[in-house]
């Protein structure tokens, strides 16, 4: 009769235990809303630096100085 109270008594332990191990829902969305904030973080860093090489680059650079020149042709007025 000890025995299988003592092993009952181990198997509620065992399932206390392992339940305490497991997040909760309020921790489950909130670590869901760090991680979308931090992809939304990373995206926008990824995005900020890919319009930052494309308006730097020469291409860009050869472009914009092209339309001006265009722009200032047509309006006749000297550099």
């Amino acid at each position: 009769m000890r025995l299988y109270l003592a092993v009952a008594l181990l198997m509620l332990a065992f399932v206390a235990y392992t339940e305490a191990q497991e997040d909760t829902i309020e921790q489950k969305f909130t670590k869901f809303g760090e991680q979308i904030s931090e992809l939304s973080r990373n995206l926008a860093e990824k995005a900020k630096t890919a319009f930052q090489d494309i308006n730097t680059s020469e291409f860009a650079t050869n472009a914009k100085n092209w339309f001006t020149e265009q722009f200032e042709k047509l309006s006749g007025t000297p550099q």
